[in-house]
């Protein structure tokens, strides 16, 4: 702990790993908390694979590693419940830091899901099923991002050529650049401005392994923009060989998980597989070249189903065309899905996209001010 410590003290930028089980690092920080009075944490959170916590995701503070494995071979439910003592363990430890100014939140990975089905005390009183103590990043942070179309959309140059890769950076720079000139929100224009920079450093910081890939987050605007531009430096023979996009399952409307991606959808419809199937057939039916409908990926099968699909750019007109009507209808799906729920930024989004695009019609939710009205309805 002493170079934590000095750090903190002398307001030094420092970056330590731990090699162990995290439990026994959480349990430390209440030991130093509990006897010298110092909280050397303000924020934490968990990233363990929770998703699958019985199969090797998660593995027991009170065994080795080896130990543990040999126990997850020979007796897997002596196994399970020494995880599910371990994650008692762990919120115990939580829980202790968090009565002093140490914010937890959740990574939207099941860990608190799988904590309070092992018992922990993880309650939030009087929420729904959605919500424990302490909040996914996607209730705090990404909700609002994702209503907002803003998404990671990805592409990979199958050349497999850094310079085509470079092209495309320039290309997506200059759109983003572009758009900002042309006018868009305050909200927007952050976004746009935090991508603009991630683009133009990504080089610099030798991001890519293996395939000359790039993410950035972008909304419908910005991914239409990107893959026009993309498509037509293909044709014009400055990107040699086409362009596949694609995106993350965790994205604005590809996922439907309510204890991660729609965890802020609090009109009841987060457990509902809609959004991820729509996506999946109006991607289909709009251009995409391969779509997929998959479960899993990221908090466990059967907590989740998620829409995929991959798109290649080869330059001409036909690419175009299905790049403008399927990536619109990827992003507008799920703000749609989010304005009907009740978000206001996404009410707000989809209705400035609805002027943008005379094309898209979406019906809007009428806001009750007054939910007692609400109940006289269903008495009647």
């Amino acid at each position: 702990m002493c170079p934590f410590r000095e750090a903190r003290k002398k307001k030094e930028v420092l970056s330590l790993g731990y090699h162990g089980n995290v439990v026994n690092l959480w349990e430390r920080l209440v030991h130093e908390l509990d006897t010298t009075g110092e909280l050397l944490v303000d924020l934490g959170s968990d990233q363990t694979s929770c998703h699958n916590p019985f199969n090797g995701g998660y593995y027991p503070v009170q065994l080795g590693f080896l130990e543990a494995q040999n126990l997850l071979a020979s007796n897997p439910e002596a196994f399970k419940g020494l995880v599910q003592e371990s994650l008692r363990r762990q919120v115990t430890a939580i829980n202790r830091l968090a009565q002093e100014s140490f914010f937890f939140w959740d990574y939207g990975n099941a860990f608190l899901l799988e904590a309070q089905r092992a018992g922990a005390d993880v309650e939030k009183k009087g929420a729904n099923r959605t919500e424990f103590r302490y909040p996914s990043y996607v209730q705090h942070i990404m909700g609002d991002i994702f209503s907002q179309g803003f998404g990671p959309f990805r592409w990979v140059c199958t050349s497999g050529d850094p310079q085509d890769l470079a092209v495309t950076d320039q290309l997506a720079t200059s759109v983003l650049e572009e758009a900002i000139a042309g006018g868009v929100n305050s909200s927007v224009k952050l976004q746009y401005m935090d991508n603009i920079r991630w683009i133009q450093e990504a080089a610099k910081h030798q991001l890519v392994v293996g395939s000359q890939a790039r993410i950035l987050y972008s909304d419908q605007k910005g991914r239409v923009a990107i893959a026009v531009a993309i498509n037509h430096a293909i044709s014009q023979g400055k990107i040699k060989a086409p362009v596949v996009l694609s995106r993350d399952h965790h994205d604005v409307s590809g996922t439907d998980s309510p204890f991660r991606e729609t965890s802020n959808i609090y009109d009841g419809s987060a457990f509902c597989a809609d959004m991820a199937v729509q996506n999946f057939v109006g991607d289909a039916f709009r251009g995409a070249t391969w779509v997929a409908l998959h479960n899993g990926g990221g908090v466990g099968w059967g907590e989740v189903i998620n829409g995929g699909f991959g798109l290649v750019l080869d330059g001409t007109e036909e690419a175009e065309q299905k790049a403008k009507a399927m990536l619109s209808w990827d992003v507008s799906n799920g703000v749609a899905r989010r304005c009907w729920s009740g978000n206001r930024k996404a009410y707000e989004i989809i209705c400035q996209t609805m002027r943008e695009n005379k094309g898209l019609v979406v019906t809007l939710p009428h806001e009750v001010p007054d939910e007692r009205l609400l109940q006289k309805a269903l008495q009647l």
